[in-house]
């Protein structure tokens, strides 16, 4: 993936985020899973199915733990990947972890707002996981959560 193609999918990432059902209390977040062949494989984004669920979890939740196209795959999320989660057994980087993905590309790191200390892309890399942020986008994806950073 190029940075252009980079920038193109968190910028379709961003628009998924803003179908979130608002909510205090939590980040409005877009996820796409793209398989190394350049092609959208699964998307999701936050309280899609429930109002607990993350944009990660829904987008993985789609394919099949043992789809092989998920081993050259890259997982955009306009926000880090939980690192601490009260509302299921598994945050989303473990859920990530799980999984053969070994490229991540984010928009932002999540503010100490409602997690004092999110450690996601850190714990990712120490696992072996690429992962890109994307500073550019920063303000795109934060303008999704303005009710939660006025």
């Amino acid at each position: 993936m190029t940075h252009a193609d980079d920038v193109t999918w968190m910028e379709r990432a961003i628009e998924l985020s803003r179908k979130c059902p608002p909510a205090e209390g939590a980040f409005s977040v877009g996820a796409i899973i793209v398989g190394a062949d350049g092609e959208e494989l699964a998307h999701g984004y936050s309280r899609e199915t429930d109002a607990h669920v993350h944009a990660e979890e829904s987008a993985l939740a789609k394919l099949p733990a043992n789809d092989p196209r998920l081993a050259g795959a890259t997982l955009y999320s306009t926000l880090e990947p939980c690192s601490e989660r009260k509302s299921r057994p598994l945050t989303c980087t473990q859920l990530i972890l799980r999984s053969p993905i070994r490229r991540v590309v984010i928009a932002w790191r999540e503010p100490s707002l409602l997690v004092a200390d999110c450690v996601g892309v850190e714990t990712l890399r120490a696992e072996g996981v690429d992962v890109l942020e994307l500073p550019e986008l920063i303000d795109q994806a934060r303008r999704v959560n303005a009710h939660l950073l006025e």
